[in-house]
């Protein structure tokens, strides 16, 4: 079906940071399947772990016990706040699960009759029909009304904003669920999260019993350059979901969740791939890489690096950039409001150069190649960001 603006490339081979198209033109790929591709494009481990996988089990149903998803969610909670997981597919069935979560939360432990949930402007949570409702850009519900009910939005990083939408929900009694944000926003232009606005808010959530959930879909799995997003903002959320990363390029997702939060029973939430074997042995690699290859050092070394370079870049063409911001390997060049160009126009042209790029909104190149980068990589980014910004 027409749901995709593609571009006019159709890649079929891949290693490292690297991929080839059908013609066998060579691209440095810092899209990474959106923040997906965690150890880039055919690993080793990768391939050894799956191969193997496959000759043991690569499905069964959720009414067995599963080793490996157990396997999972045990590094998943020894190395979080969280003390159990619900595994589903994707970043859009977490937040989904995270939404009935919070539900549930402000029926049975708030005894809110109609619970609403608090989400941010400019954020983005997924595209099945209560995450896009949560997502606070009214562009991705035309078409797609009547939008599901229980959903106020606030200005991200915006304090006075958010206590005032707070308290206009809370005047005459319990009547706020959760607030569901993203640590740093990705998809709505690579805003990075404000600490003392987080601290506040986790503040206030503890105060009056409301769920804080961390949307950490894009941040998670070390590309911040912590393990999760929650760490570079001083707090611990009551839950938050996990995907894109985890599987290193294999499709799951993950809702996490404190004790206090864990409200959901037998028969609640469920998933017929969800937390499959073969899912959940990707994951399992992703994470043991991470920590035998050190891979937080390098994405804050090579996040530094790609910082520095973007900060250059700024100055060389000061008439068309005017910021870089981001963490880690997640890192966003905002161009000026009156520049001649688009961000997906530069995505375009530098595909030219040889360099895969994606935008985040209209006036944000965004950046995410995989963790396993190194110094000569992020030189190469660079310079043919650079020469694309030239012919631009």
């Amino acid at each position: 079906m027409g749901t995709y603006a593609r571009f006019p490339v159709t890649l079929v081979k891949g290693n490292g940071c690297w991929v080839k198209d059908d013609t066998g033109k060579r691209y440095l790929d810092a899209v990474a399947g959106i923040a997906t591709c965690t150890l880039g494009h055919s690993n080793s481990a990768l391939r050894r772990a799956l191969s193997q996988q496959l000759r043991k089990l690569q499905h069964v149903s959720n009414l067995y016990q599963i080793p490996e998803q157990e396997e999972l969610a045990h590094w998943l909670t020894a190395n979080s706040c969280a003390s159990s997981v619900f595994f589903c597919n994707s970043g859009a069935e977490a937040n989904e699960a995270a939404i009935k979560l919070a539900r549930k939360h402000g029926h049975t432990r708030r005894g809110i009759t109609q619970p609403v949930i608090l989400t941010a402007m400019s954020s983005f949570h997924g595209r099945t029909l209560a995450a896009v409702t949560a997502t606070g850009q009214p562009k991705y519900h035309q078409g797609f009304e009547p939008v599901v009910q229980g959903f106020d939005y606030f200005p991200y990083n915006d304090l006075q904003a958010f206590e005032a939408l707070l308290e206009s929900h809370e005047a005459k009694g319990p009547a706020v669920a959760a607030v569901l944000i993203e640590p740093l926003q990705g998809e709505g232009g690579v805003n990075p999260g404000d600490p003392a606005f987080f601290k506040r808010v986790r503040e206030l959530c503890t105060e009056r019993n409301i769920l804080l959930i961390l949307d950490e879909v894009q941040v998670g799995m070390g590309r911040s350059g912590r393990l999760w997003g929650y760490q570079q903002l001083g707090i611990e959320p009551d839950a938050f979901t996990l995907a894109k990363g985890l599987g290193g390029g294999h499709a799951i997702g993950a809702l996490l969740v404190q004790e206090k939060a864990d409200v959901f029973t037998p028969g609640d939430h469920a998933s017929t791939f969800g937390g499959n074997p073969f899912a959940c042995r990707a994951g399992l690699t992703i994470a043991r890489e991470l920590e035998r290859r050190d891979l937080l050092k390098n994405v804050n070394d090579r996040g530094n690096e790609l910082r520095t370079g973007l900060v250059r870049l700024i100055k060389a063409y000061p008439h068309l950039l005017k910021d870089a911001r981001g963490w880690g390997l997640l890192q966003g060049l905002v161009l000026q409001d009156n520049a001649n160009v688009t961000a997906a126009q530069l995505a375009a042209k530098a595909l030219d150069h040889n360099l895969l790029v994606v935008a985040a909104g209209p006036s944000v190149l965004r950046m995410v190649p995989p963790l396993v980068i190194n110094s000569r990589e992020i030189r190469t980014l660079l310079t043919r960001l650079d020469t694309t910004l030239a012919n631009g």
